[in-house]
C-alpha cells in the first residue's frame, strides 16, 4: 500500500527524529530515496522517509526508533521494517534493489550531506534512481517520480554509469528513452 501523503514539514520533522535516534543509538544510517534527491536539490518528498542500514544493524535501528516513541512493524517484505512517527512513515531499508550489499563501509563513502541543519551521510542520486527503476514492473509501473527527480537534478547525474547499472531492465531503458523524447538528458548523455 502506497504511503499516504505528508506535508513536508511533518516528514521533515520525523527525519530529524529519526536520524538523531539512530546517531545517538550508534546506528549506522544513510538518508535514502526521494529524501536524499530532495537533499541535493531534487523535488519535495510527500511521502515517507527513506533510511538505509546495514542488514546486521536493522534490528538494533527498529529497536532504537521503537525507544524514541515510534511504532515498528516488520512487513512479510524481506528487505526492510517500517516504523511510523504518528502518520509519517519510515522505511527503515537493509537491502535496496540495485544496490551492493550495505555495510558501514558503504554508508562511511556516502557524502555528508546538511539536511535539515543535520549532517548525515546521504545515497547519490545515481543510487536513488537505479534502486528506483530497477523496481519497476509490470505490477508497479509509475515513471513519475522518477521524471521528477531526473529534470530536477540532470545536471548531476552520472548518465551513463545509470543507464549501465540498470541495463538489464527494459522498464528502465525505456525510461531513458522517454527521458530522450522530454529532452531531459543532456546532449552529451
Amino acid at each position: 500500500m502506497p504511503a499516504q501523503a505528508q506535508t513536508h514539514e511533518a516528514i521533515a520533522e520525523t527525519l530529524r527524529r529519526a536520524t538523531a535516534a539512530l546517531r545517538d543509538g550508534g546506528v549506522a544510517f544513510m538518508l535514502g530515496g526521494s529524501l536524499a534527491s530532495w537533499a541535493r536539490g531534487g523535488p519535495r518528498s510527500q511521502n515517507d522517509v527513506d533510511l538505509v542500514v546495514p542488514p546486521d544493524e536493522a534490528q538494533d535501528a527498529l529497536a532504537v526508533l521503537q525507544e524514541a516513541g515510534m511504532r515498528i512493524e516488520r512487513p512479510p517484505e524481506e528487505w526492510l521494517y517500517k516504523a511510523y512517527d504518528g502518520d509519517v512513515m519510515i522505511d527503515v531499508i537493509f537491502e535496496p534493489t540495485g544496490m551492493p550489499p550495505i555495510t558501514r563501509e558503504l554508508i562511511d563513502q556516502a557524502e555528508e550531506l546538511s539536511v535539515l541543519a543535520i549532517r548525515m551521510p546521504v545515497m547519490s542520486v545515481e543510487d536513488v534512481l537505479a534502486s528506483k527503476l530497477l523496481s519497476l514492473s509490470e505490477q508497479r509501473l509509475d515513471y513519475a517520480p522518477v521524471v521528477e527527480i531526473a529534470r530536477a537534478l540532470r545536471e548531476r547525474i552520472d548518465w551513463p554509469a545509470l543507464a549501465d547499472r540498470t541495463s538489464e531492465s527494459p522498464y528502465a531503458r525505456a525510461f531513458l528513452v522517454l527521458l530522450r523524447e522530454l529532452d531531459v538528458l543532456p546532449d552529451d548523455a
